[in-house]
């Protein structure tokens, strides 16, 4: 089945023009991919003529290939032939960066590693997407959450004696945020050089860079680090509260003008006066008095009462959400921050598109989810092939083209 292309001519596409070959799989290569795609690049993710093996993925990584592969296009080829290298190599000297993230040295044995690829390609970026940089663990298999666990993020997650992943592949997204970060610098750089560049970005150091402040706090402070589920909050109140019915806000009050504006609305003026109170500090030290008493008050309220009445005020609070509730929210639809695409399996849903807005619009889905080699024609013919050859590939099995 052919998917549905939604773009119609007036998108935000600062990258137009620039083209990406991605050989990538799982999060960390694929998001980098979909955030150059979602810019605008022409993103041409290879698959094997079986497809990513993302697309048959079950239980909580069931979303794996949905999530990051609108907005590509798909060609199917087997590269472990002859045939199929001579043709990645075609379509690498057609392109301006290539994305990978597959293990140590799988590349090198096919011929496509960055050594290789620079002899015929010097102007290419090419960025490759690991479990560490180069060093003592660099030819170490990697996942999200073996670096969190040996780079302290789920130390700082879980309980003392329980260290807990965090709910995101949070070390694979933002490894190819990084990984974006670095091919544009290099794209700019290659302006004046002409020269392209050998990137890596990679799981642990990217969970290191987010363990910084972390690391910081102890060498300021002389203190080890505390997990946030039992350290003390730096902040007068900062917390998660009951509602009468049943439900949870987290509520913040830490500004002296919300101070004020909180004990003024609920009848507490009493407290500001009151010289356990007097200062952002004072409150703190008082935590122990002060969060139980607002509890109760809170406890007063339902939830959507409470929460209008927050936002009068002016207080940051927030409900704690499912996932799946983030379909409903009301800002996220009105504002574009969800999109609509059709799955490979013909089904209707809507996704996250990029965090970003320029010039106050949100960048488009152009692209549905492709199907399996579902542009293989098409790209091949880009790249200089006759039909007739395109057809002896598909007949020897290098390519999968869909039916038409």
């Amino acid at each position: 089945m052919t998917m549905a292309v939604r773009e119609t001519g007036s998108e935000l596409r600062p990258l137009a023009g620039l083209r990406v070959i991605e050989f990538s799989q799982m999060v960390m290569g694929p998001s980098c991919g979909l955030i150059l795609a979602d810019l605008g690049a022409d993103v041409i993710k290879v698959e094997p003529p079986k497809g990513d093996r993302t697309r048959a993925f079950k239980g909580p990584a069931a979303g794996f290939f949905a999530t990051y592969s609108r907005n590509k296009r798909s060609i199917a080829l087997d590269t472990s032939t002859a045939q199929g290298q001579h043709i990645a190599r075609r379509l690498i000297e057609h392109s301006d960066v290539l994305i990978e993230n597959f293990r140590p040295g799988l590349l090198k044995r096919i011929g496509l590693d960055y050594e290789s690829v620079a002899a015929f390609a010097p102007r290419l970026i090419y960025c490759s997407l690991k479990g560490y940089l180069p060093g003592p663990y660099e030819n170490r298999l990697a996942l999200d959450e073996v670096v969190q666990m040996m780079g302290g993020l789920a130390y700082m997650t879980g309980l003392p004696d329980r260290p807990m992943r965090a709910g995101a592949s949070v070390n694979d997204v933002m490894g190819g945020m990084f990984g974006v970060i670095a091919i544009q610098a290099a794209l700019a750089e290659r302006q004046r050089t002409g020269r392209g560049r050998y990137i890596q970005s990679a799981l642990y150091e990217n969970n290191v860079f987010l363990m910084a402040q972390a690391m910081m706090c102890e060498v300021v402070s002389g203190q080890p680090s505390i997990p946030y589920s039992i350290k003390d909050s730096p902040w007068p109140v900062y917390d998660l509260f009951d509602t009468r019915d049943g439900s949870k806000l987290f509520v913040t009050i830490v500004g002296e003008e919300q101070w004020e504006a909180f004990c003024r609305a609920f009848d507490r003026e009493a407290w500001l006066s009151d010289p356990r109170f007097a200062t952002s500090n004072d409150r703190v030290d008082h935590r122990g008095w002060l969060i139980p008493e607002i509890a109760n008050i809170f406890k007063q309220w339902d939830k959507a009462d409470l929460a209008a009445r927050l936002e009068q005020l002016d207080l940051p609070y927030a409900p704690v959400n499912k996932p799946g509730d983030l379909f409903d929210d009301p800002h996220l639809n009105q504002s574009g921050g969800l999109t609509d695409i059709r799955l490979p399996d013909g089904n209707e849903v809507k996704t996250p598109l990029l965090p970003i807005a320029m010039d106050g619009k949100r960048l488009s889905n152009r692209y549905d989810p492709p199907g399996i080699g579902e542009h293989s024609g098409d790209i091949l013919r880009e790249i200089g092939m006759s039909p007739d050859e395109i057809e002896q590939l598909r007949q020897a099995g290098t390519i999968k083209v869909p039916p038409s």
